[in-house]
């Protein structure tokens, strides 16, 4: 059986991973409210022809034109209502949010479900990001609601390298089930079992 992976939010670094997950032997399922925005193609994996299309189904447009992957795409909000619907059947859940709310229904969730959940999130001020997994995860209130860090390029280092760790620790895990943390910042990554 192929195992299925759940990408919740594909912005930064959901769009970014999904991408460097693209050679797994996995269904990928893609799930985002959002519309591609031009600022988007900054940080973000999208093309231009994308701007104003769902992000979901404009990144499962882009692994089928680029590379013949086929994806999934939902282009709607998680919440509480539907996150069983969106990720019931998944193998593993992939938590790309940009806010505490969403990271915290998809938490309960998991926990309830006994699904496994791995979180990607970068510091409100660019300083630093981190891939854990639920178990060891908190999602915290946001220092800062809304802030945005991958606006006018200045992070895109630091957004680049969670993105690749988060792939990394994907990749990792559907190979053998190895589940690691990571705290990245700009002069190296950290690994943690």
């Amino acid at each position: 059986m192929i195992p299925r992976i759940v990408f919740a939010g594909v912005g930064a670094l959901g769009s970014n991973a999904v991408v460097l997950c693209r050679n797994l032997a996995v269904q990928l399922v893609l799930v985002d409210f959002d519309r591609v925005e031009s600022k988007n193609c900054l940080s973000q994996a999208f093309v231009k022809p994308s701007v104003g299309k769902n992000k979901a189904e404009a990144l499962k447009l882009q692994l089928s034109n680029f590379w013949s992957v086929k994806a999934e795409s939902f282009g709607v909000r998680i919440g509480e209502d539907n996150v069983d619907a969106l990720c019931g059947s998944a193998d593993l859940v992939v938590d790309a949010f940009d806010n505490a709310k969403s990271r915290r229904i998809l938490s309960t969730w998991a926990k309830a479900k006994q699904k496994p959940l791995v979180h990607a999130a970068v510091s409100a001020d660019g300083t630093f990001g981190i891939v854990r997994w639920d178990e060891r995860f908190t999602p915290d209130e946001e220092g800062s609601p809304g802030e945005a860090t991958c606006e006018g390029g200045a992070h895109l280092p630091l957004i680049a390298l969670v993105a690749t760790t988060l792939a990394r620790v994907i990749q990792d895990y559907v190979k053998d089930g190895t589940r690691h943390d990571a705290m990245v910042a700009l002069n190296g990554v950290i690994t943690t079992a």
